[in-house]
């Protein structure tokens, strides 16, 4: 393969690879979505969706993050973010022991300058009291932009169309711009445009769930405000931390003119007038410029100005079309590392590119900040910084934007002084340990257990620095305080660990938390053991590399942290000694002393309807006391330092820990996805990788509106790379391993490492490696060395995935949920009686009945009826439903099948084998007619030829019989676990359409109808 192209289609953005079904949170669909996948489209104009949307069409810049709203609307969950202005506040503690964090950071909303106003004469323009006609809003990923339009009708009858458009400057860190047009259809008046800088926002209260924010009394206070027809600014300061900032604003008109301002308790507003007739547009085009004060800093308010109006000056010289094209430049840039493309998927390729843009523009680019687990996007977890930023984000950008990644470690050395005051609080004399989630450096963790007591945070710093090293060659870094990080760090662990005679010597940590915040508190955690190990033996190589080739400097630095000369010698006797055991009944890794031995997690504790996350269940002793992970934790050790551990034994180790995982961490799907690929569990791995693909697009853990998850979006791209591709770094050298997902034709990803760049395409007849810039590039594939110069190529045999279990002879194809999504029919028949009756249905009772036939569904709904029911009632009901439903039929065309869906079936037939269709509804034939696709099947199977419903194989043993084949030759295809569950009750080989858990038994899971390929299955 020496081209792969990009394949284009429908991009529904609530594409069903992991759907709300079984989400901890509801999805907010979104309407249909072009062909470009640079392109995340919504057209939906539901308010309860707008938070999600906000999140998902947020901008920023590593220190600027404004949040998509709507300029004109009202939005309580609006924010604009600086990644430098935090609030300080006291914890409460009601008993307060040595160590404990006295205060916590939190990053607060900043004065926010994207409101415009509309006024038709006097008439304010209040989106809610219209009518909207049309709307749709874009994030535009190759041109770094949010745009939106919207065409409006006010209830005087006046229609408008709003356009407007915004970037956040990749260039400029403070500088935000927005492009505003107002169109007539045919309002004739006078139209004013208010402009506003509105201040007063609070950080958002938690409530009891410790994912979203704090409980912040106030917000920041207004020192100065200023505002007049040229310019307007706001000055405003937090009250414990000592940050000043000033937002400013101009305009560029079109159409207008100048009028009032105004300061007010609310902010600083420019309006900005003219006439409006059908067929002209008005507008202006609004800069603002955010300036900051480090905390307690003595800039003045001159200072602030002038840094704030400087940023003005360059951005009105250039005018919004210029700082346009310049953010395209940047991104192209970035785009070029990537070189992304997925085959034959490109809604796949459009979550990646979605989740690639959020991480590189929420990360710091500077050093001066760290990067938030929410980014830039909202206020979830306070805006701290955590460990993930090492172990997930770090390694996407390493070989993507290494200089982000380099500032991310710049930061940790910032903060180093605050690690080693932080360590002295735990009673360590020397050495450094970082908090567990901070802004500015100290602990912000109130919670000790799940907090200061997980050390591994110190064991990833210094494994980000050694492949942020590795990858990028940047020895200079360690000279300039990335050894004197890992120095540091590595010397807390001979302060928490003993050489320990009852084990024979071995060396033991005791009293830690590893990443599975279920389980506290153990004592050799294996995670934490391992990646220590690792820590020591960097350590003991950075210290040898420097005396040897560097003398003077390691000479100052041990004598500036007074490291001993006999430190080494002692951390390369606790690497060599490290306790990690193996049970031998089990063959896996124990993660923690005592933690095989605990019962596991009852069932029914483990999953609810509303799939709320354990700790929002259930007090922390009742989750200690079980076998429970919330998320990967021994095999996040086999995927950063597993080298030495053979694939069977991560097989045995991932089957055993993956049924007592319950994924309450979004940091958990990414790592399953490349351990279940690295050990030839393929199906898994493309489930647990849609999982991390499309955590934030469908709100799969219900707080998305909150901000995104920058970690497991980052997961994402280290499932396709680690995971699909592979790739890990041996002796320094980047080692791949690719392998094909049977649902992709073929996949392309970039590597940067070094100065060199290698591109990875794989498909069908193996890996490709071209190297696409620098003179050369040594790497392993498949564990062979292999070498490239400029302009060179290379095809290599791939180790794949293993093949269907057996190529079909004939596909037997549900309807509902595949073909057509008749399911919401289904559902407003099912609500229409169940009001008539007078019986609660809400989305957990309706998803268990999705898939089962109408006498079971009926017994479903009726289990929360007031009165039984006999018999005869429940017949008279079921027909009632159906006539509801026949009813709804009615007004279905070949317009409802699914996009691909008739591709797919006339794709079968194409290939020479037979079709079938094996539906629960009993209207199955008179549903084909209106969808126009009855010719296409050789035999169909419905409701009213069977006994007994699915999971019961019986439909698709008919199915298979009227064909006149085994059904062991027979492909089936399901959108719903009972039917998944009939399919191999049946002997079929299964392919799954939708989430990734719901219908995780599969043998091959597809996003949707339009992935369906049939050529890799007869292949």
């Amino acid at each position: 393969m020496t081209g792969l192209t990009r394949a284009e289609g429908n991009l529904p953005v609530d594409h069903q690879s992991a759907a709300a079904a079984t989400s901890h949170g509801t999805s907010t669909p979104a309407g249909p979505v072009g062909s470009d996948p640079w392109l995340l489209m919504r057209h939906g104009t539901d308010p309860a969706g707008f938070a999600h949307d906000e999140s998902l069409f947020a901008l920023a810049n590593g220190t600027l993050g404004v949040r998509g709203n709507l300029e004109e609307a009202d939005s309580a969950s609006q924010a604009t973010l600086l990644s430098g202005v935090w609030e300080r506040t006291p914890i409460e503690y009601h008993e307060r022991f040595p160590g404990f964090a006295r205060h916590t950071d939190t990053r607060i909303p900043v004065a926010d300058a994207t409101r415009i106003r509309l006024r038709l004469g006097d008439t304010p323009v209040r989106l809610g009291e219209g009518e909207w006609l049309q709307f749709e809003r874009v994030l535009d990923l190759r041109h770094g932009c949010y745009r939106r339009r919207l065409r409006w009708r006010s209830p005087q009858g006046a229609t408008l169309e709003i356009e407007a458009e915004r970037l956040v400057s990749l260039a400029e860190p403070g500088l935000l711009a927005i492009r505003y047009r107002v169109h007539s259809i045919d309002y004739r008046g006078p139209i004013t445009l208010e402009s506003s800088i509105a201040t007063g926002r609070e950080a958002v209260g938690q409530g009891d769930d410790p994912r979203i924010g704090a409980r912040l009394a106030g917000g920041l206070t207004r020192w100065a405000a200023q505002a007049h027809h040229a310019s307007a600014w706001v000055g405003q300061q937090t009250s414990h931390s000592g940050i000043r900032l000033i937002c400013a604003q101009r305009h560029q008109l079109t159409g207008l003119d100048f009028g009032d301002a105004a300061c007010g308790a609310d902010g600083v507003t420019q309006a900005c007038t003219g006439m409006l007739a059908p067929g002209q547009t008005v507008g202006l085009d609004k800069f603002v410029a955010y300036a900051f004060t480090a905390p307690f800093a003595q800039d003045n308010a001159d200072a602030l100005l002038a840094r704030a109006n400087a940023t003005l000056d360059a951005a009105t010289a250039q005018g919004y079309p210029a700082l346009l094209e310049h953010q395209s430049r940047i991104l192209a840039g970035f785009w070029a590392q990537a070189d992304l493309a997925i085959a034959g998927d490109p809604a796949t390729e459009q979550a990646l590119r979605l989740n690639l843009f959020h991480l590189f523009q929420s990360s710091s680019s500077d050093g001066h900040a760290g990067t938030a687990a929410k980014g830039l996007t909202g206020e979830g977890y306070e805006g701290h910084c955590f460990w993930d930023a090492e172990i997930f984000m770090l390694p996407a950008l390493v070989t993507l934007a290494p200089e982000r990644a380099r500032a991310m470690l710049v930061w940790r050395h910032r903060t180093l002084e605050h690690a080693r005051q932080h360590a002295r609080e735990l009673n360590h004399p020397h050495g450094a340990l970082y908090a567990w989630r901070t802004i500015s450096g100290d602990e912000c963790s109130a919670y000790f257990p799940g907090g200061s007591a997980q050390y591994h945070i110190n064991a990833a710093v210094a494994w980000a620095i050694r492949l942020y090293v590795d990858a990028s060659g940047d020895r200079a870094f360690l000279l300039e305080g990335g050894a004197e990080m890992i120095f540091e760090t590595a010397r807390i662990w001979l302060q928490i660990g003993h050489f320990n005679p009852r084990r024979g010597g071995a060396f033991c940590i005791h009293e830690v938390t590893g990443p599975d915040e279920y389980s506290a508190l153990v004592d050799n955690n294996h995670y934490t053991n391992c990646m220590a190990q690792r820590h020591l033996r960097d350590a003991v190589a950075t210290a040898e590399w420097m005396a040897l080739s560097h003398p003077t400097e390691y000479a100052a630095l041990a004598t500036r942290i007074g490291l001993d000369a006999d430190e080494p010698a002692q951390w390369r006797a606790a690497a060599r000694a490290m306790y990690l055991p193996v049970d031998a009944a089990l063959g896996i890794f124990p993660q923690g002393d005592g933690f095989l031995d605990k019962p596991r997690l009852p069932a029914e504790l483990a999953t609810t309807a509303d799939r709320r996350p354990l700790l929002l269940r259930m007090h922390p002793l009742g989750i200690y006391r079980h076998q429970v992970c919330k998320q990967a934790d021994t095999l996040l050790a086999l995927m950063l330092a597993g080298e030495q551990v053979d694939t069977a034994a991560k097989r045995r180790n991932f089957d055993y820990y993956e049924a007592i995982t319950v994924h309450d961490s979004t940091l958990s799907a990414s790592t399953f996805a490349v351990i279940a690929a690295e050990v030839g569990h393929a199906g898994k791995a493309y489930r647990y990788f849609l999982d991390t693909l499309r955590v934030d697009l469908d709100d799969l853990h219900g707080n998305a509106a909150h901000g995104l998850h920058m970690a497991a979006m980052a997961g994402s791209w280290l499932a396709l790379t680690w995971g699909f591709g592979g790739l890990r770094v041996h002796d320094g050298l980047p080692a791949l391993s690719p392998r094909l997902p049977a649902t992709w034709q073929g996949y392309r990803f970039g590597l940067r490492w070094h100065d060199a760049h290698l591109r990875v395409e794989v498909d069908g007849d193996g890996a490709h490696y071209t190297l696409t810039a620098g003179e050369a590039i040594t790497f392993l594939h498949d564990g062979t060395p292999q070498r490239l110069r400029a302009g060179q190529s290379l095809q290599l045999p791939c180790t794949g995935f293993a093949a269907m279990p057996t190529v079909p002879k004939a596909v037997v194809f549900d309807l509902d949920g595949v073909l057509a999504d008749t399911a919401v029919l289904h559902r407003a028949a099912w609500q229409q009686l169940a009001d008539e009756i007078g019986v609660p249905l809400d989305e957990a009772t309706a998803a268990r009945m999705k898939g089962v036939d109408r006498r079971g569904s009926l017994d479903i709904l009726l289990e929360r009826a007031p009165r039984a029911y006999g018999e005869a009632e429940k017949e008279t009901l079921a027909a009632r439903k159906n006539a509801h439903y026949v009813e709804l039929i009615g007004r279905l065309g070949p317009q409802d099948l699914l996009p691909g869906a008739r591709a797919a079936v006339e794709s079968v037939r194409r290939a020479g084998l037979k079709t079938a269709l094996a539906s629960a509804s009993r209207n199955a034939p008179q549903l084909l007619d209106r969808l126009g696709i009855a010719t296409l099947f050789d035999y169909v199977v419905d409701a009213n030829r069977i006994a007994r419903s699915k999971p019961d194989p019986e439909i698709f043993l008919a199915a298979a019989r009227g064909l006149g084949l085994a059904a062991q030759d027979c492909l089936g295809v399901e959108d719903a676990a009972a039917g998944i569950a009939a399919l191999q009750a049946a002997g079929m080989a299964a392919v799954g359409i939708g989430h990734a858990q719901e219908l995780d038994k599969a043998d091959v899971l597809l996003p949707d109808i339009a992935a369906f390929d049939i050529s890799r299955f007869i292949a």
